[in-house]
């Protein structure tokens, strides 16, 4: 039986893509560059930003660093309250925490933005600690790396990574955990099969099963 679970944060705690696309769309009208359709803007849902403004603008690393203070200038004031938790993430993760298990979030929105998007909306309570991008760590593998160090986690086989996106999936691969991709969130099925997910919940209930599953 899972102990340990780490949630991702936007897609997985939190429907995040209205604040998320605005602030986008914000930051590429500022460099006047256009618009991209809605099915490119949900894919920036998850990912580290400079990543998905290189792979889905076709931005170089220079062009996708200037990109990210015009995207804070709209997420960090009006983008990070066009958010909502998903119906029954707060039950689900008062049982949990009700139940003892650990729980910690593992994201790769900076680690200041997040907590303050878990106190906004009352989630902060159910959560042991936060973890996110920091200078130091800028890849979900190495967020996830921080939060088993920072934990002392020396049973991987505990510890249960869930999101929505492939990057979740990778980082806890990579980190030796076990993962679960959740279907509500922004990315397909054929996405979070092919990285490589353990499990695959197609909803909240769902997921509060399989962790609570012997």
């Amino acid at each position: 039986m899972f102990r340990t679970v780490f949630f991702d944060l936007d897609g997985t705690l939190t429907e995040s893509g209205p604040g998320i696309m605005n602030a986008v769309r914000h930051a590429l009208k500022k460099q006047g560059l256009p618009e991209p359709d809605e099915t490119v803007l949900r894919r920036f849902i998850g990912p580290p930003l400079e990543e998905s403004f290189q792979k889905y603008c076709g931005m170089d690393a220079e062009q996708a660093a200037a990109s990210i203070p015009l995207y804070r200038e709209y997420y960090l004031p009006v983008g990070a309250y066009e958010n909502a938790p998903y119906p029954g993430i707060p039950e689900m993760l008062k049982k949990l925490s009700a139940l003892g298990f650990r729980l910690c979030v593992a994201t790769a929105k900076p680690e200041t933005v997040s907590e303050e998007i878990l106190r906004h909306f009352g989630l902060e309570p159910f959560f042991k600690a936060c973890y996110g991008v920091t200078p130091a760590r800028t890849s979900k593998r190495s967020v996830i790396a921080c939060a088993l160090t920072a934990e002392k986690i020396t049973d991987r086989s505990e510890v249960l990574m869930v999101g929505d996106r492939e990057n979740d999936i990778d980082g806890a691969k990579f980190n030796g955990l076990s993962s679960c991709g959740v279907l509500y969130g922004y990315g397909s099925r054929a996405e979070l099969e092919a990285a490589g997910a353990d499990y695959i919940a197609a909803s909240v209930n769902d997921l509060e099963k399989l962790i609570l599953t012997p």
